[in-house]
């Protein structure tokens, strides 16, 4: 069973407190990040407004309402930001990086043999 879903939240967490990667993927992820932060707290502004009957809270909405392709093309990417931040860095990331770089020692590769 995957438990993907299950983790995630946890994941995201780590990786946005963890986050010391100074590779190439670093500015997409940390632009990821921060989307996605600003589409969780849009979320739970909607989840207020709602729950309370205060009307409509969703602040997306509210600035691009009146253009609807711009807000769905800012949803779409909140949902992309959301992969990303969910995948490992498969960049190159430097040393104290979030993602574990792949044989950093002690292990056999083609050249040892």
């Amino acid at each position: 069973m995957w438990t993907g879903a299950l983790t995630c939240p946890l994941f995201v967490y780590y990786e946005i407190k963890n986050m010391k990667c100074n590779s190439k993927c670093s500015g997409t992820r940390k632009l990821a990040h921060w989307l996605v932060k600003i589409g969780a707290l849009n979320w739970g502004l909607v989840g207020i407004g709602g729950l309370f009957g205060l009307g409509n809270w969703n602040v997306v909405n509210l600035l691009l309402g009146s253009v609807s392709w711009l807000e769905n093309l800012v949803y779409l990417l909140v949902g992309i930001s959301a992969v990303v931040v969910c995948t490992k860095c498969h960049g190159k990331c430097n040393k104290g990086a979030t993602a574990p770089m792949v044989n950093q020692g002690g292990g056999m590769n083609n050249q040892s043999m």
